[in-house]
């Protein structure tokens, strides 16, 4: 067991306050580029919390970036529920791009329509085949997302 809480190890949640700290210090002046440089690449280095408290030492609230002695055990957060696959930045990003430019290009048809220099509905072309793919991409991972579900709870 180790005697002293500054001699445990760092995590990567104490290099990456510091970092943050050392970011606003050199924000604000405090630090050169070629220091700064410096002590971020040795608080991603740093083993232990010393070694962290050095980094920020002879800084203005260092002491406020420098890890806690006391290592007081957070219980994990609990996860989100499920989101649905109906959520999904992944699959909301696509979509997002498939009603745009399909918007698009019924505005430009409507034009052209109204204008007397087109009558065909060209844009289902671009419509239809595109929905019909994320349609088919959207069924999927949801038909995926609820049978990896299963299996998990299964395997539990």
């Amino acid at each position: 067991m180790v005697d002293d809480p500054l001699d445990l190890r760092a995590g990567d949640a104490e290099r990456d306050r510091v970092a943050k700290f050392l970011q606003e210090s050199f924000a604000q002046g405090r630090l050169d580029s070629g220091e700064f440089s410096s002590r971020l690449e040795s608080a991603y280095r740093a083993r232990t919390r010393r070694e962290l408290e050095a980094v920020t030492a002879d800084l203005p609230d260092g002491e406020a970036a420098a890890p806690e002695p006391a290592a007081v055990r957070a219980e994990p957060a609990a996860l989100p529920p499920e989101r649905g696959v109906l959520r999904d930045p992944a699959l909301l990003i696509p979509w997002g791009l498939w009603a745009g430019v399909n918007t698009l290009c019924f505005v430009i048809w409507l034009i052209l329509f109204l204008t007397g220099e087109v009558g065909y509905p060209w844009f289902l072309w671009v419509l239809f085949p595109w929905g019909i793919v994320m349609l088919f991409i959207t069924i999927t991972l949801a038909l995926l997302q609820r049978g990896g579900g299963e299996a998990e709870e299964a395997g539990e």
